[in-house]
């Protein structure tokens, strides 16, 4: 427990240190920011979470074009690099690390305008986002079963009274260029009525060299999102807010390599790809004296590709001996999910007024089909052995989940507030396969909250709370070991306290939290390869571990020391371990869970001076950490360093940024088996991330 009783002395110091300080008003220096996940939209600072929020300044100051460039910024939180891009989150070592096959089960919900992208979130592209919120820890009293590790939220720009425009251009190395123009006004001769409109699209070559086909984009991405919004008020109280995204993310995916460089072998690169459309309707009505009512409805449709060459080879790379294999996958999937909130007003207050209320109801339809293809051929003609495989699984899931929430708000005082808050939820699955498996498998589900929130001072605030979070309870397919077909409910127990602050005339903002997270019966994946020449006949499958737990710290800092300098820093610290689970005979009890580094921390500055010319820094480190459960290989400690300076005027902006700018070499992600003719010999197999590049943004209001 040595780390977290490090992280309990480190707020502590940390909150005498700044108490140090002058305490004053704040001067807007910085703003306050709105939470939009929050049920009730309330001001971060009043939120007892731990929370990380970027917004549409810092997207541009670090010249960004996706999320993936992002989440070294966030303590802990980590990606699994399973495809082009990620799709698969870690929060405080909680969250899936692939879906090769299988029921959508995910961990960390991830959200844009409302509309569900949990499992599926290449749609990242951060053009027009105006506000990226990350939520650490159980989110299922809000979000329910998709968000017991914690929530992923995306807002696009808002529409606005008046006319708005901004145009994007970006070049890089690696054959980049992207582009983009959003356009925002009211409608001519009718004030309510509002719109917000904008396209982007964006190429790159993928950062790999495939030799053997003498290509450079074999790794390609190519992205183009539109969105649009439209904001119409009725009346003072009555509020409509019409949002519609389309994201086509058709990005190729040669990213793996037999010597874990950026030059891959392969003969048939795979692809990564997305195409999304989705749309949200919120509306927001304020005619009832004891309520007001929230309604959010949603619609999405995703067709998926997820294709790659499976021995990560060509015919010369393993001649004498013939190995060739190939995977497709085709994923489509259609989300549709409805909300209801009543908010109690002053009108409905109970308890001497000191009570207020809220209550739920939200329903969530999801169904997805998938189809695998496997092909392949494996020839030694020194022993004249020879093995094919040519197999289609095809499958189809649906999922209804059903939800009442409630949460009852108690003001203990003029500066103290208790809110007590329960979600009952219930899911029916129906699933069937090409291999008559069917299945309709029913569960309730139960999770809660306890917080309680107190303000120290007109700008220091402290929660402690105490949060059940829970994740539905599935089945697996295929071979897997006896007693395994089925696993159980996840349920997570989760105990913080922490506080929020603004200091010395609203120039410097510290936030920090200690967390202490119990997890009974956690879902964990693993994989066994039934034959050792057939890179496609990997078996995976969940089981329960009796418990884990993890442990840590998350703080962050923004200060203004003089108007100029702007600084900030971050740091995560994490111990999440097994305190009892055994494997296929593999004994973990005690080991930490896969991506889950022990520290991931982040610090960085930006000067603006008199003249228009500004210059930046931010520095990204993570410790080591495990690539998996089903092998004990783990990754490399890195530090990313990323710079960029240029010129802003009032009406443009031109920057000069580098990523990596030391070219550090680091895994996203690493596989341990054989995967090189005739022994097959296991070795282990890991994704680079992104290496340097030098690139130039050009930004202009319009």
């Amino acid at each position: 427990m040595s780390l977290f009783f490090f992280a309990i002395r480190g707020i502590f110091i940390t909150v005498c240190l700044i108490y140090s300080l002058s305490i004053s008003s704040a001067n807007e220096i910085i703003d306050e920011v709105v939470v939009t996940a929050d049920f009730l939209e309330r001001k971060n600072s009043d939120l007892p979470k731990s929370i990380s929020i970027i917004d549409q300044n810092e997207i541009k100051k670090i010249a960004t074009q996706h999320f993936q460039e992002l989440i070294y910024t966030i303590p802990n939180l980590n990606w699994s690099g399973d495809g082009n891009r990620p799709r698969y989150f870690q929060i405080r070592g909680v969250g899936e690390l692939e879906q090769y096959e299988g029921a959508p089960n995910p961990s960390v919900g991830f959200l844009i305008d409302d509309i569900d992208f949990s499992g599926i979130g290449a749609v990242a592209t951060l053009f027009d986002i105006s506000q990226i919120e990350v939520l650490r820890g159980p989110q299922s009293g809000r979000y329910g079963a998709n968000a017991i590790a914690g929530l992923i939220y995306m807002n696009s720009t808002n529409p606005t009274d008046e006319f708005t425009g901004k145009l994007n251009l970006r070049i890089g190395q690696d054959g980049e260029f992207a582009g983009g123009i959003a356009i925002s006004d009211a409608y001519p001769g009718l004030d309510t009525l509002r719109y917000k409109a904008s396209i982007h699209h964006h190429e790159s070559n993928g950062f790999r060299k495939n030799s053997y086909l003498g290509r450079s984009n074999t790794n390609y991405r190519k992205e183009t999102t539109l969105r649009g919004k439209l904001d119409w008020e009725n009346s003072k109280d009555l509020f409509f807010r019409l949002s519609a995204m389309y994201i086509d993310i058709n990005d190729g995916y040669d990213a793996f390599a037999i010597d874990n460089s950026f030059t891959t072998l392969s003969d048939k690169p795979g692809k990564d790809a997305q195409q999304s459309i989705g749309t949200s309707l919120k509306v927001n009505s304020e005619r009832n004296e004891l309520f007001v009512l929230h309604a959010i409805t949603s619609l999405a449709k995703s067709d998926m590709q997820f294709s790659f060459d499976a021995d990560w080879g060509n015919q010369n790379a393993w001649s004498p001996y013939t190995y060739d294999y190939v995977t497709i996958n085709e994923r489509k999937r259609t989300t549709f999910s409805q909300e209801f909130r009543f908010i109690s007003t002053e009108n409905a207050r109970f308890f001497n007024d000191k009570g207020k209320w809220l209550l739920g109801i939200y329903i969530l339809n999801l169904e997805e089909e998938l189809s695998t293809i496997n092909l392949g051929v494996y020839k030694d003609p020194i022993y004249l052995y020879e093995s094919a495989l040519n197999t289609t699984f095809n499958s189809k899931y649906e999922a209804l989940n059903t939800a009442l929430f409630g949460q009852l708000i108690f003001d203990v005082h003029s500066s103290a507030e208790l809110t007590v808050g329960l979600r009952l939820e219930n899911r029916k699955i129906s699933y069937t396969d090409s291999l008559d498996f069917n299945l309709n498998p029913q569960e309730p589900m139960i999770g809660g909250e306890i917080n309680y929130a107190i303000d120290l001072s007109e700008n220091f605030n402290g929660y402690f709370s105490l949060t059940k979070g829970y994740k539905a309870g599935g089945f697996n397919l295929g071979i897997v070991p006896s007693g395994s077909r089925e696993f159980h409910q996840e349920k997570n127990w989760n105990l913080e306290t922490g506080f929020k602050s603004l200091w010395n005339n609203g120039m410097l903002a510290v936030n920090g939290s200690v967390f202490y997270n119990l997890r009974h019966d956690q879902q964990v994946r693993t994989s066994f390869q039934q034959v050792p020449n057939d890179p496609a006949s990997f078996v995976f499958f969940t089981d329960n571990a009796a418990e884990t737990e993890s442990y840590g710290m998350e703080a962050n800092m923004r200060w203004f020391p003089y108007e100029p300098l702007e600084l900030n820093a971050s740091v995560g610290l994490l111990k999440a371990k097994f305190k009892e689970f055994t494997i296929l005979s593999n004994d973990l009890s005690g080991r930490d869970l896969a991506h889950a580094p022990s520290y991931s921390i982040g610090f960085g500055g930006i000067y603006n001076f008199n003249n228009g010319m500004f210059s930046r820094i931010n520095i990204s480190t993570r410790n080591d950490f495990y690539f998996d459960v089903s092998h004990n290989k783990k990754s490399m400690p890195f530090k990313l360093v990323n710079i960029g300076f240029g010129y802003e005027t009032e009406k443009w902006s031109l920057q000069f940024w580098a990523r990596n700018l030391l070219d550090e070499r680091f895994a996203v992600r690493g596989f341990y088996f054989g995967n090189e003719p005739p022994d097959f010999n296991s070795s282990l197999y890991t994704r680079q991330g992104d290496p340097r590049q030098f690139g130039l943004t050009f930004d202009m209001r319009l």
